[in-house]
């Protein structure tokens, strides 16, 4: 039996709780400010980390690795031979495997380059001369046989449902380097195959979404951070935002810990310094004439993309955690989709080519490269035969390439490996779940422990998969 307390008693020996008790509201209010100020604030992650900041180069449409980087010989010797692939397309519809299809060639030829001798096409000669940089994944394999599913499972970790893209879930990991740029751009984004999902937070807070510029297909001029208070003059401005402030921090009294409203406000407030900041962060034509030059600025074919992928090196050197330069459209059939087609790449390959080797020596030089990773690749690569017979090849998710540079990845590096048509990933098989936790590591997060809890349970990028590539890893 506990023994009776007098009030006095009671009273001393309870204080130093009630203490307690005040203190943590007092804390709680002190973090609630701190997060408003700036909820983006630069967080430790899990372990030290090799890198700073990503820059994702998506080839919207899926690349043909066949044509590419992935040397096959027996493409050649077995070109326009009838022979039996399990067809990722009609095993997905029909259960059937084995069907029957036209052997193709690669359309570019294979040769060794640089120090590393790595094999690689004709169809992108300026990466090929930064190739010594590169560290390739050739067993990658995904979810998905549409552009659909498989760009959702490449930026989300998932085929349909609604999920984080995986630029939000480092923000909310690592948050900003930069309290007045947002964490995470996505220049020129298509509003197809998942859309906003893309750059999308989902259940995260809002605060962690993507800050889209400019869209597929559109002119870089387009690229902008609009203005809040576009057509006032700069002290109306000011009086605009004052008023907004405000009235957001009345909204704030009345609802104390409503996370979303403080999100929204938030998101004012990031948006109104940024509107100082980030046009003169993107203006490109602060850069000297020689490194608009790198990227093919001013050359008709390169211009555009070249534009793009500068914006994201001064983006990234800025402080923006999570960079993304899509090169794609808004069509049904995205960019690199060559169906029927396939000579087209050439096209496509001249427009990134110059701008990619460009990105990759400018942050070289800049001594940004070693904390910095560049990403390259599409939601899946392409089939080793002929598409209905034709001049196209079909989408494959079961074996294709990605390559990875700077960021502790290794360089000059092969890694995994297709059967001998380039049809299946078959030796080191790295899936999409498993790179995403690879890149995760190396920005210090552990895809394990990078979780948010959500409808009861906790979710994370990789689901219930992935595991750390450590062989590609420096």
């Amino acid at each position: 039996m506990l023994p009776l307390l007098s009030r006095r008693d009671y009273l001393a020996r309870t204080g130093c709780g009630f203490g307690a008790l005040a203190l943590a509201g007092l804390a709680t209010q002190s973090a609630r400010a701190d997060a408003l100020a700036n909820p983006l604030a630069a967080k430790p992650g899990h372990h030290p980390a090799k890198a700073k900041r990503v820059i994702f180069l998506f080839m919207q449409g899926g690349v043909s690795h066949v044509d590419s980087y992935d040397h096959k010989p027996l493409l050649d010797k077995e070109d326009g031979k009838q022979l039996k692939f399990d067809d990722a397309r009609v095993v997905a519809n029909t259960g059937m495997r084995g069907s029957t299809q036209r052997v193709m060639k690669p359309l570019w030829k294979f040769a060794q380059r640089g120090q590393s001798g790595k094999w690689a096409s004709d169809l992108f000669p300026e990466v090929n001369g930064v190739i010594d940089d590169l560290c390739f994944i050739h067993s990658m394999h995904t979810e998905g046989v549409a552009h659909g599913p498989a760009t959702l499972f490449l930026h989300c970790g998932s085929t349909s449902f609604v999920r984080p893209s995986f630029g939000s879930w480092v923000l909310y990991g690592l948050g900003s380097e930069s309290a007045n740029l947002p964490g995470f751009v996505s220049i020129a984004p298509s509003s197809g195959n998942g859309g906003a999902r893309n750059y999308g937070n989902a259940f995260l807070p809002a605060i962690y979404q993507g800050t889209p510029v400019g869209r597929a297909g559109g002119p870089a001029s387009e690229a902008t951070i609009r203005n809040l208070a576009s057509g006032l003059s700069t002290s109306a401005a000011q009086e605009h935002f004052d008023l907004l402030r405000e009235l957001n921090a009345e909204q704030l009294k009345a609802k104390p810990g409503d996370a979303e409203l403080e999100a929204v406000a938030a998101s004012y407030e990031l948006a109104w310094r940024m509107q100082k900041n980030a046009p003169d962060v993107m203006d490109i034509a602060k850069e000297t004439k020689e490194t608009q030059k790198l990227y093919g600025i001013g050359t008709k074919e390169t211009d555009n993309f070249g534009k793009q992928c500068l914006m994201a090196r001064r983006l990234s050197e800025a402080g923006v955690r999570f960079v993304q330069v899509t090169y794609g459209d808004n069509t049904a059939n995205p960019a690199w989709d060559q169906h029927s087609n396939l000579p087209k790449h050439a096209d496509h390959a001249r427009a990134v080519d110059k701008p990619i080797a460009g990105l990759l020596a400018d942050l070289k030089r800049r001594g940004l490269l070693e904390d910095t990773i560049v990403w390259w690749g599409g939601e899946f690569g392409r089939t080793p035969y002929a598409e209905k017979n034709g001049t196209g090849r079909d989408h494959n998710p079961g074996g294709f390439t990605m390559w990875l540079a700077g960021g502790g990845f290794k360089p000059g590096f092969s890694f995994g490996a297709t059967d001998e048509f380039g049809a299946t990933a078959v030796t080191d098989k790295v899936h999409l779940h498993d790179l995403h936790a690879t890149i995760l590591h190396q920005l210090g997060l552990n895809h394990e422990k990078l979780t948010f809890k959500f409808a009861g349970r906790n979710f994370r990028l990789t689901d219930v998969h992935g595991r750390v590539a450590k062989d590609v890893l420096a």
